[in-house]
């Protein structure tokens, strides 16, 4: 169908044929990976003042005093730029107390809010702070190189890591590997993951894991427990049931800037882009609208979809969708899997988002 065709039923004033991810490509320069480890769009306004304490889990305001803390306890030369110079000079002398925090809750209970907070609140200029997910830094590291990756954030004042993964040992010794090079160049650092849905109820998260597969930074990180419920499902209604192939259709043709693809297509397409190229594949995308989604086939298939999940979340960008419900996305093998906490995760992400899509759909 070409650009200028109505779907059917539309008039002929009725907007352009939708993008299609499936059709792009994206290559992305090692420099715009660095670039862009600030905090997503979706927490480029929150602040502390903007977290809303669950009154019933006293551990969230506690949170917030010690995180504000934290950050007001950055400053120094550091900050400045001098630390750029250390690679040249003597090394000083460790600071006193951790340099490190760790954010040890639930799904959805606000730490990657918090975390962005702290990067918001620490006294510095954006290029001497960096913002990404464990994920996105092992891609830089894979762009870049280990050494240079440690020249490029060791003149840094503070390092926040989001969803720092614990079911990927090899990942976890290189990443454990770069922070010491970090820490001993005087980086803050601050990092968060879940808890493995499988510990739930059992009194702990996941902060003992944490800590041990770090091993030697562990002295580093002050762990903050954060209780509460996933609060993208609190008090909010259930993620809308599908929609029909019709239905998704005329959205996307309806929707500026809306994409729509086949989901088993979009699956194979995943496949042959690199994961850190994900954001740049959703780049001035306005809404994804998908059609037959289907269980995912296999485990790498998933992981890939997680990484969609996790780019579509940060962006805000909503998803329609026909098929399956999201919650059937993956087998029951998998959600019992070493890879579940990811899983999981990106489904509480792809149901908000299929809530955020329900205005694209005419009534």
């Amino acid at each position: 169908m070409s650009s200028s065709t109505a779907f059917p039923g539309q008039s002929p004033l009725a907007e352009t044929a939708p993008l299609s991810l499936c059709a792009r490509e994206p290559h992305v320069p090692a420099d715009r990976l660095v670039a862009e480890m600030v905090p997503p769009p979706r927490f480029d306004s929150v602040r502390f003042d903007t977290y809303v304490p669950d009154p019933n889990q006293p551990s969230q305001s506690e949170a917030v005093t010690v995180l504000a803390g934290f950050a007001a306890g950055l400053g120094g030369a550091h900050a400045t730029g001098a630390g750029r110079r250390r690679w040249f000079s003597k090394k000083p002398a460790a600071p006193a107390g951790p340099r490190g925090v760790y954010l040890d809750g639930g799904y959805g209970v606000g730490k990657t809010h918090l975390l962005a907070s702290l990067w918001h609140a620490t006294p510095a200029e954006p290029s001497l702070k960096a913002f990404g997910t464990f994920v996105e830094l092992t891609n830089l590291v894979g762009a870049l190189g280990f050494q240079q990756t440690v020249r490029t954030l060791g003149g840094h004042r503070l390092l926040c890591i989001d969803e720092f993964e614990l079911d990927d040992p090899g990942d976890t010794v290189l990443v454990s590997s770069l922070l010491s090079r970090l820490v001993e160049a005087g980086v803050a650092l601050a990092a968060t993951s879940n808890t493995l849905p499988g510990k739930l109820g059992e009194g702990r998260f996941a902060a003992v894991d944490f800590l041990r597969e770090i091993q030697g930074l562990s002295a580093h990180f002050r762990p903050l427990r954060i209780d509460g419920e996933d609060y993208r499902h609190r008090g909010l209604p259930e993620a809308p049931p599908p929609y029909d192939d019709e239905q998704v259709t005329r959205a996307a043709y309806a929707t500026p800037g809306a994409s729509l693809d086949d989901f088993p297509g979009l699956l194979d397409h995943l496949a042959r882009v690199h994961p850190s190229r994900y954001g740049a594949l959703t780049d001035g995308i306005g809404a994804v609208c998908l059609t037959g989604v289907t269980a995912v086939p296999d485990q790498s298939t998933a992981l890939r979809l997680v990484v969609l999940a996790d780019r579509l979340y940060d962006r805000e960008v909503p998803v329609l969708a026909s098929g399956l419900p999201f919650d059937r996305l993956f087998s029951d093998e998998m959600l019992n899997g070493g890879y579940r906490k990811k899983y999981f995760r990106a489904i509480s992400r792809l149901t908000a988002l299929a809530r955020d899509a329900k205005g694209l759909v005419a009534q």
